[in-house]
């Protein structure tokens, strides 16, 4: 039994389809993705109707959604530039580094890490191998930013410590392995 829509879901149809090609384009020419694009769009439109009953003028709504859209397509954007640039520094080859890298230093470190607890060694690795934020290691690792520091500063601690004591040269070490280092 079909259950008759409401003025205001009416309404939204409405909305939706006097606008979704709009949307879908806007994106389009910001992202240059069409997928990407009407993901955005209907990812707006959904934002747009959690939204409905609070704005009311068919103006501030399609405002609102633009906003959405705009918003939506700068994560997006700068959530592939991230993965891209991961990508990049992830795949590239050791000749390409800043310099050779001391092979003995990397095998003290890599030993030196893999004797850190999982949490300690993922935010050194997350940090200074991947070169994430803190707010994005945080968020990798489903942790506050503070948790994020405190166990990067106690990592580096532990592992300065570990590398003098295997008698390693720890400045050889880290210079070796520099930023974007791959680990």
């Amino acid at each position: 039994m079909d259950v008759p829509a409401s003025p205001e879901e009416d309404a939204f149809r409405a909305f939706f389809e006097q606008h979704h090609r709009e949307l879908a384009r806007f994106a389009w020419l910001v992202v240059g993705e069409r997928s990407a694009a009407e993901d955005i769009a209907s990812d707006a439109m959904l934002a747009v109707w959690k939204q409905w009953y609070e704005v009311r003028r068919e103006e501030a709504r399609l405002a609102y959604a633009r906003g959405i859209v705009a918003n939506l397509a700068k994560s997006r954007i700068r959530t592939t530039v991230r993965e891209r640039r991961r990508n990049v520094l992830f795949w590239r080859s050791p000749a390409e580094s800043s310099g050779e890298p001391n092979l003995a230093a990397v095998v003290d470190v890599r030993r030196a890490l893999a004797r850190l607890p999982f949490r300690k060694r993922a935010c050194v690795v997350l940090r200074h191998s991947l070169d994430l934020s803190e707010q994005e290691t945080a968020e990798a690792l489903g942790v506050s930013v503070g948790t994020v520091k405190s166990q990067t500063s106690k990592a580096l601690a532990e592992l300065r410590r570990l590398l003098a004591a295997d008698g390693g040269d720890e400045r050889t070490a880290w210079r070796s392995l520099g930023r974007g280092a791959r680990l």
